[in-house]
Parts: structure tokens; sequence; C-alpha cells
């Protein structure tokens, strides 16, 4: 019996002393960021932080991968790879089978229209007069952003920023403080829409008005360093790259005082390197015009570098163009972060670094070295789908519509000659896969019916949307690019080169490390939301990346 006392005693003592709500207290608590930073480039490739490392400074690139969470095989999970479908996927958690963005454009077939993403006839433009009838209402789940505000009763703000207007619209979600995006052109200003507000901020009319913007177009672009040091890239001149207008060749230097006019205005900056300083120079304004980290709440600053995107369609993968871009940018990220830890402070920000999709090498490049590689012809393929049901079904008006590889089949057509959509969908597709440079073809029902688990179909399926989805989906073969010039390069695929992106946590309650693991695109939205102890976006399919996370 005594034995049993004493036993008890020592048990209550040890258990008092290792489970104290005090101990409890100090082991579960953590520090939660004052600001947390959601950096998008826009298409850019997993190997371009290895392919471009030697020539990267110490406080760009290098500086998260060396003090934050890399994960090396990091991949969008669903298919199309499309900008505003790579956003919305990053901060929602989920893919377009319930978040419902399934392109920058689609065909909507209830209006029976094409459509784009945030338009939005409800709101005005703000700050112009053209570029700002947007909104996010297409997006039908809530993000990160949503969620942090929600948790916070409202409180602390969500801004976002980006030259285009959907890399902004869609991270802000549906309840960001402001939302701005770059109205070119002969303007050269950012907006926003009513949306959000009825008038600029004094910060962002102060940043227009002093016509920064004219130093970003009045310098020429050339390379940072000696071009013959730019041996991971192609020659300078060759035939697989795009040109501005009233340039010849495409080869620095790029006068762009000079050739500002014949492309855009003040839209040329989006396809030079001079558009993530702006981007960079902005989003600092944000901050100090925000107070962004400075009050008892966690802020949030979503950025979305758009410029890598119009440089790498118009001159390729394997570019120096795109190489100084991204050592550019480099710079660029360096500033910002030095900006963040004398403005924020180090140890009171998180931040992420990602991209919406990478893309694929110039296609007339990879033929010219024998690899495999295709140009898809939209027109001739729909002419081929028309002659099949013409032939099959006494009609050619049976198609809506084709795009994004998806046809649409006209049910009123269809209604009236008394055909079965599911019975006219499967002779569609067991006949156009034998189209040339056409890999798959499924058609809806079997999206709905049949679930796999793996591979490119897998990819397919969480893309597919069963409401606004098309009847039949496309798979083209791998390095294939659709009614595109053989200049110049794009994106949409499931394939690796476009669905192998960075992924890097650094800052407040981020280990420091590598993972080679695979993780998908949509683990970001929940890691972020379980640092911050609020609840995940209400559509999430991701998983936590715990490996990333202190604690």
């Amino acid at each position: 019996m005594k034995k049993s006392i004493i036993f008890f005693l020592t048990f209550v003592v040890l258990y008092g002393c290792n489970y104290s709500p005090e101990s409890k207290k100090q082991k579960f608590s953590s520090k939660k960021p004052k600001l947390v930073v959601g950096i998008v480039v826009d298409q850019m490739r997993y190997d371009y932080l290895t392919r471009f490392a030697d020539k990267y400074g110490e406080d760009g690139f290098k500086r998260i991968l060396k003090g934050g969470f890399s994960l090396e095989n990091a991949h969008y999970n669903y298919i199309p790879t499309y900008t505003a479908v790579g956003h919305t996927s990053i901060y929602t958690g989920t893919t377009p089978e319930n978040h419902g963005i399934i392109g920058n454009h689609w065909y909507d077939k209830f209006a029976k229209k094409g459509i784009y993403c945030v338009d939005d006839a409800k709101y005005t433009t703000v700050g112009s007069q053209n570029g700002g009838k947007k909104s996010p209402y297409r997006m039908q789940t809530t993000t990160i952003t949503d969620q942090l505000r929600l948790a916070q009763n409202m409180q602390g703000k969500t801004i976002s920023v980006a030259i285009k207007d959907r890399s902004a619209v869609l991270p802000g979600g549906h309840t960001a403080n402001g939302a701005y995006w770059f109205q070119g052109k002969k303007e050269g200003k950012w907006i926003t829409s009513t949306f959000y507000m009825d008038a600029l901020p004094t910060w962002v009319n102060d940043f227009n008005t002093s016509k920064k913007v004219d130093e970003y177009v009045s310098k020429p672009w050339n390379t940072l360093y000696d071009i013959k040091t730019y041996t991971e890239s192609i020659a300078d001149d060759n035939i697989f790259e795009g040109l501005f207008k009233g340039k010849d060749k495409p080869v620095f230097p790029y006068d762009i005082p000079s050739l500002k006019e014949k492309n855009g205005g003040y839209d040329i900056i989006k396809a030079i390197p001079a558009g993530n300083t702006m981007t960079t120079d902005f989003a600092k304004a944000a901050i100090i015009g925000e107070n962004l980290g400075k009050s008892n709440h966690t802020d949030f600053l979503a950025i979305s570098y758009s410029s890598p995107d119009y440089i790498g369609h118009q001159f390729g993968v394997a570019s120096k163009e795109v190489q100084d871009n991204y050592l550019r940018l480099d710079q660029d990220l360096a500033s910002l972060f030095t900006f963040l830890d004398k403005e924020v402070g180090k140890g009171n920000y998180t931040l992420f670094l990602t991209a919406d999709h990478a893309a694929v090498h110039v296609p007339s490049y990879l033929q010219s070295e024998k690899i495999p590689a295709h140009y898809f012809d939209g027109s001739d393929f729909k002419n081929f789908v028309n002659q099949f049901t013409l032939q099959a079904f006494k009609s050619d008006d049976l198609v809506e519509n084709i795009s994004n590889f998806q046809i649409f089949l006209d049910h009123d057509e269809l209604k009236r000659l008394r055909l079965d959509a599911n019975t006219v969908a499967q002779k569609i597709a067991d006949q156009v896969v034998n189209y040339k440079n056409i890999y798959k073809a499924v058609t809806a029902r079997t999206m709905q019916t049949t679930h796999f688990t793996d591979g490119i179909l897998q990819k397919l399926q969480k893309g597919y949307n069963q409401k606004f989805s098309g009847d039949v989906l496309l798979i083209p073969h791998p390095s294939t690019i659709s009614s595109y010039s053989r200049k110049g390069t794009t994106h949409g695929s499931g394939y690796s080169y476009d669905t192998h992106i960075p992924i890097i946590f650094y800052g407040t309650g981020i280990n420091a490390g590598v993972s080679k693991k695979t993780y998908s695109i949509t683990d970001i939205a929940p890691t972020i939301a379980n640092l911050l102890k609020v609840e995940f976006p209400n559509g999430t399919t991701g998983k936590i990346v715990d490996e990333a996370l202190k604690n």
C-alpha cells in the first residue's frame, strides 16, 4: 500500500512538471508573422534556379534557398497550366474542379460566348477610364487571404499587386482591401476596380503622379553582365525568337525609348525586366502606404511578377533574354528582401515564392535538335471534327466551340436531331484521338464516372469542372503548342516542362532545408494556413508541408 502511494505521488509530481499549463503553453505557442508575402513569378521553370545559379547574387534567390525550405519536386497537379488557374490554385489550395477558374479565357456554355476570368460589368474602373471592370466573383472558393481576414474578424489587411489584372484580383480573394494592376498604353498607371474602393489611396496616386514609370522605359535593355558569359543560353541571334516591332533581329541591346511607341506605349514595360522593378517598387510603396506589418494583426501582401511571362512567350526558354530577365529579377528580389528587413523587421515576416506555371522550349528549336515537338493547327482540327460529324450524324453544326483543347457540343442541335450527347461525345473522342498530335481524348462522362489515380489523365480530371468544362477533352503529344508562331513559346499542358515549378518557404516559422518529396501547388495554402493557425480555404484539397514548418 505504501509503495502504491509513493508511486502515485511520484507520478503526480512528474506529470505536474512535464505537463503543466505553463509548459503546454510554452511548447505549443509560436510567433505569428506580422506580414505574409506571397510571391508568384509568372512562367518560372524550376530549372531556372539551377541553370542560372552560378550567376545569382547572395541576397536574392540564394538567400531564401539557403535560409528557407525548398521543395525541389513540386508540380502543378492539373491541366490546364495557365496564369489565372495557377494563381487561383496557389491561393485556394485546390484545383479547377473545385475553384471554377478553368482558364484565362474560356467558352461559357450558358452564355454561349467566350469570357475572361475576372471581367465583371457590375463594377467600374478606378484610376482610369478603362481596364478596371474586374472582380474575383467567378472564383467559387475562398483563398488563404480570405481565411486570414475571416480569422481576424476582418482585421489585418490584404493587398495584392501585379501588372496583370488576373494576377492581382485572384490572389487577393473576395475580401482584399485592395488589388492593383497596371494600365499601360498611353497612361502608364496603376489602377483598380470599384469592387475594392471608390477612389485610389493617396499612396497610389502619389506613385502614379510621380511619373516614376517613365524612368523604367527611358533606358535601353542590355545584358546585366557581359553577354559572352551567358553560356547557359543559345545564341542571341537565332530564328526561334519573336521580335519587337521596329527591330529586325531579336538581339541585344534593345533601345526601349525608340521602340516604345511601336510596341504599345507603356505596355512595353510588361515585356522587359524593368516591369519587375516597377512591380517591386510599387509593392514597397504598398507596404509603406498601407502600414503593412505594423499592427497587432497579420497582414498579407500578394505580389505577382508578370514580366517573365511576356518575355518567355516572346523569346523562349533557352534565350539570353530570359536568362537576363532572371538575373535582374534576382536583384529585384534582393532589394525587396532588404526592404522587408528594414520596414517590417527580420523575424516579423514569412514569405513563399513559387510560379503560376512553367513553359516548354520553343518547339521549332526542339525540332532543330531532333527532339519530337509539334504545332497544333486549330483551324484544320475544327474542319476535321466538322467533317466527321457531317459524315457520322449528318450535321456539321454539332460543335459549338473548340478552345483550350476542349470541344463543346451544341446541345440544342443535339436535341433537334434527337441525338444522345454522351454517344456523340464518345464517338467524337474515338475519332479525334487519331488526329495528328492528339495523344488522348476523353469525354466529360468519363471524367464523371472514372477515377484516375495517376498519370496525365488524373491531371486532366483535376482540371475538369463538371459545370464549366467541355464535352470532350483533349491532350496533345508532349512539346505540342496550339495556334502559335514558330517563334517563341507558351504553356498549358500537364507535362513536366509546364508543371515543375519552385516552391520556397522562408521566414518566421519556417525551417531551413530541402525536400525531394513530391508536392503539389495546392499544398502552399494549407501550409500557410497551418502556420498562421487559421482555417484552410474552404475548397482545400492540398496537404500541409509539415517538414517545412517549425514545431
